[in-house]
């Protein structure tokens, strides 16, 4: 298993995390030995987002042995009121749901204390702002309760002003090839419905584009949900492209955003989670998304720019294309190169000025990216 630090919170966190979504569907015992199997596998990241007595009974179970070795999403929001889930910023109810949280997984914090589920920009105005919600979310800051402070989101324009904020050092995000073709709304559901994929949408939307850059430059870590958008994108028949796509695909193109440090998958079987954690050990040819999205019968997204996927390789002077792409991408951001991305992007061992122009990277890039072009514009951004 590889490492990645998550943004503000330098925690190492797995590369492939564990979305607990699911463990309340299974019997205790199984969902623990579940749970402490992925551990024996590498894993080390876990959101808890659920509110529900069990769930959060099974990971106190399974981490309780070897709790520092866990790093713990819980939120502050999501509360259990008459046997069902309720989102909310009342301060009572989130300090009841919030320690019985801490009760549950038999321990006195949580390492990243996540602002839940903010949507709306109106909801944003409320938890953004210092008012009762905020300030108990402080106050467990304060007490050592929470570690870091990060928040949930499903909407790109949310993540990129908590990202500018300074408020929280990392944010829980819904990433994967289908949602990223969507413009920003405030409606979950819109996410999930074939009907919302119609024609139009043909590569990454800017919105979410801008909002992946401003994560990686603010160093605010993104862990993602959703990679798999609950199943569809393994099934041609509900999927958006009309193709399928494997469990290493899915992961891949998360772990190629700019800013995205673990993808939080959920699992039922430890065969799910064996296919999840393959991803640390497929070669390019298991990895490549690239080639089946620019192929797909629906929506691809030639046009949309670099996805930093890597299918360009081999370079015959060896310049890390994905990677000068994503610097070149950043820099352009502001006025002039920051001084930290210029002494990155002179520490690679081969950098833009080092290009032949000889194309061959640009024969084998899916998505029709100019790249002899942006190497030219690399170099003279950063000469």
């Amino acid at each position: 298993m590889q490492y990645r630090r998550l943004g503000k919170t330098n925690l190492m966190v797995s590369e492939v995390g564990f979305g607990g979504e699911w463990l309340e569907r299974h019997e205790e015992s199984e969902s623990v030995a579940l749970l402490k199997y992925a551990h024996k596998q590498g894993i080390n990241i876990i959101d808890c987002w659920m509110p529900d007595p069990k769930s959060r009974d099974i990971i106190g179970k399974a981490i309780q042995e070897d709790r520092a070795g866990w790093y713990v999403q819980g939120h502050v929001g999501s509360t259990y009121q008459n046997g069902q889930y309720t989102r909310t910023r009342d301060v009572e109810q989130c300090r009841i749901a919030f320690e019985d949280l801490l009760t549950r997984l038999r321990t006195d914090y949580v390492d990243l204390g996540m602002i839940h589920y903010v949507d709306l920009e109106s909801d944003w105005e409320v938890v953004s702002h210092p008012g009762p919600y905020q300030d108990y979310v402080m106050e467990l800051k304060a007490q050592g309760k929470i570690r870091h402070i990060g928040l949930s989101t499903h909407n790109p324009i949310i993540a990129k002003k908590a990202a500018e904020s300074g408020l929280v050092e990392m944010i829980l995000f819904s990433v994967n090839p289908a949602f990223d073709l969507m413009p920003p709304t405030d409606n979950l559901d819109n996410y999930f419905a074939l009907s919302s994929y119609g024609d139009g949408l043909n590569g990454v939307d800017p919105v979410r584009v801008e909002m992946y850059k401003v994560c990686q430059q603010q160093d605010v870590g993104i862990t993602c949900m959703k990679p798999f958008a609950g199943g569809r994108l393994f099934d041609p028949a509900r999927s958006p492209f009309g193709v399928a796509l494997t469990p290493v695909q899915c992961i891949h193109y998360c772990l190629t955003k700019p800013g995205v440090v673990s993808v939080l998958c959920g699992y039922d079987t430890a065969e799910q989670v064996d296919a999840a954690v393959a991803y640390e050990t497929a070669d390019d040819g298991e990895k490549d998304y690239a080639s089946v999205l620019a192929s797909a019968p629906k929506h691809t997204f030639a046009g949309g720019g670099c996805t930093y996927c890597g299918h360009c390789k081999p370079c015959p002077v060896d310049i890390d294309i994905a990677m000068v792409n994503k610097l070149y991408d950043l820099a352009v951001m502001q006025p002039s190169p920051p001084a930290s991305l210029k002494e990155h992007y002179l520490s690679l061992a081969h950098r833009a000025d080092e290009c032949i122009g000889c194309r061959g990277c640009e024969s084998r890039c899916p998505f029709g990216v100019k790249v002899a072009e942006r190497m030219r514009k690399t170099a003279e951004l950063f000469r």
